[in-house]
């Protein structure tokens, strides 16, 4: 086996055995990985003929693992918490549409900046158990 194998194998594994509340947290890393991964692609020089097809499939990326923390949102459990998080989501979606459309690598960079304190602070809740998930 090589060692992509490996990984891939050890990832899949880590997303069986993880607890909801772990899951929550790997979506927030995968679309940061996914925006990040666009962010290189705009490095690349403008004639690169992968570099629009790279953005494209990073922030498609990104808006997929955005679209299921979305889809998780327990409105009944989570109240305004959850109605305020849908909200933050949908603006996500939005500018990274926006970002893919326009090739904007601003927009990218703004909803980075935007995930990356949810993702920080769903890390520390978890690190001190007052995550509770069903």
């Amino acid at each position: 086996m090589t060692p992509q194998t490996y990984a891939r194998a050890y990832q899949a594994q880590s997303v069986l055995t993880a607890s909801p509340g772990q899951l929550v947290l790997l979506m927030y890393d995968g679309a940061l990985r996914f925006m990040g991964q666009a962010r290189a692609a705009f490095a690349l020089p403008e004639r690169t003929p992968q570099r629009i097809e790279r953005i494209n499939t990073a922030l498609l990326r990104a808006q997929a693992v955005i679209r299921e923390l979305q889809a998780s949102l327990n409105h009944e459990a989570g109240g305004e918490v959850a109605t305020n998080l849908e909200r933050l989501y949908d603006y996500h979606l939005r500018r990274l549409m926006e970002a893919n459309l326009r090739k904007d690598e601003a927009a990218v960079a703004e909803v980075e900046e935007l995930v990356r304190p949810l993702r920080d602070a769903w890390s520390e809740m978890l690190r001190n158990g007052s995550v509770k998930v069903a």
